[in-house]
């Protein structure tokens, strides 16, 4: 073989080189042929007359596929765990009447869930006027929010699963007073007025549907600045040091189960501001797609729920509150106004 051939084979890629040898071998083949083309045909420049006692040409051998030299990573970046995990941890905490996750940075729950019936609101077991406000020493010490941080602080320590929702044990009503369902909330306009109805109207619920499931948790929503137009997520911070946050909203998200195996499930999401609202307000008003609280708490709620079960909460029945006194209220939460006293929402349907 002439070297200008060679030259060619070599400057080709492997991938490539085994191609041309395979149409170079298939040209040796064709070659007895009269009417076919001769190798020497693949390249002009070096044409020779065919003659019957002209030696064949060898065919070239492919050209071996260079091999990529494994590097051995000089680093090691996960042996810092042998010092101890960064973290996040968020410190999961089945209880009697709750179960949440806990936020060691904002020093909130990321969301408590809770599972309510018409027989547990009937019993009648517990009583808050023997409950206290508890700091969880299931988290780490330097980690949880502590009593003295709500003192004098403007803010009520706001139960995520309300205490009246777990009378029917008193170590279950106890339960609702760790620090770890708390958040801080506006007292007077919200956690006394606004939300306690909202509450209220959850436990109507059971007066439908046989099981309620209701997540809830707090939100820190970005706000346009008035001054230059940009959003920003601010929020003002408790403690002495300063470090329990005050969330800027809270969500619940409401699975009304109809009780059958795969049966269907009424989803309804909210999301209130923390601050004084109006008892006139329509509930309906803070209603918005799950959607929207997954991607502002980075959560997921019903993702192995199929679609095919969801109804819309609302359109199975009347989002409306029940306003009432707030000692009215009051009796209900220690423990004297069996649910059944209680108004129920309206059916749509």
């Amino acid at each position: 073989m002439s070297k200008t051939t060679l030259a060619i084979i070599a400057g080709v890629s492997a991938a490539a080189g085994s191609a041309i040898t395979a149409s170079i071998l298939a040209s040796r083949k064709e070659s007895s042929n009269p009417s076919q083309a001769t190798p020497t045909d693949l390249y002009p420049s070096k044409r020779i007359p065919p003659t019957s006692t002209s030696p064949p040409l060898p065919v070239p051998a492919p050209l071996p596929t260079p091999l990529r030299k494994e590097i051995l990573p000089p680093v090691n970046p996960t042996g810092v765990f042998q010092y101890g995990f960064p973290g996040p941890i968020n410190d999961l905490r089945p209880n009697l009447s709750t179960t949440s996750s806990f936020n060691r940075q904002t020093r909130n729950p990321h969301w408590v869930a809770e599972h309510i019936t018409p027989a547990s609101l009937l019993a009648n077991n517990g009583d808050r006027r023997h409950s206290s406000f508890v700091e969880d020493e299931s988290v780490p010490e330097k980690f949880r929010a502590k009593l003295h941080d709500y003192f004098r602080s403007g803010y009520d320590r706001g139960h995520q699963v309300p205490a009246a929702d777990a009378k029917w044990s008193q170590d279950a009503m106890d339960q609702t007073f760790l620090l770890t369902n708390m958040c801080p909330q506006i007292g007077d306009g919200f956690n006394r007025d606004y939300w306690a109805h909202f509450e209220d109207f959850c436990r109507r619920l059971t007066n439908h549907y046989p099981s309620v499931r209701i997540v809830t948790g707090p939100l820190y929503l970005p706000r346009r600045d008035h001054e230059d137009g940009k959003w920003r997520v601010s929020y003002e911070v408790i403690g002495n040091p300063p470090n329990v946050a005050v969330p800027t909203h809270f969500y619940k998200v409401i699975f009304a189960e109809d009780g059958k195996t795969g049966g269907d499930v009424s989803m309804g999401a909210f999301v209130l501001p923390n601050a004084k609202i109006d008892n006139e307000k329509p509930l309906q008003s803070f209603e918005v797609p799950v959607e929207a609280i997954e991607r502002a708490s980075g959560l997921e709620f019903a993702s192995k729920l199929p679609a095919q079960r969801r109804k819309k909460l609302c359109e199975q029945i009347t989002c409306s509150l029940l306003v009432r006194d707030y000692a009215d209220r009051h009796k209900d939460l220690i423990g004297r106004a069996p649910p059944s006293q209680l108004s129920s929402p309206m059916r749509t349907s």
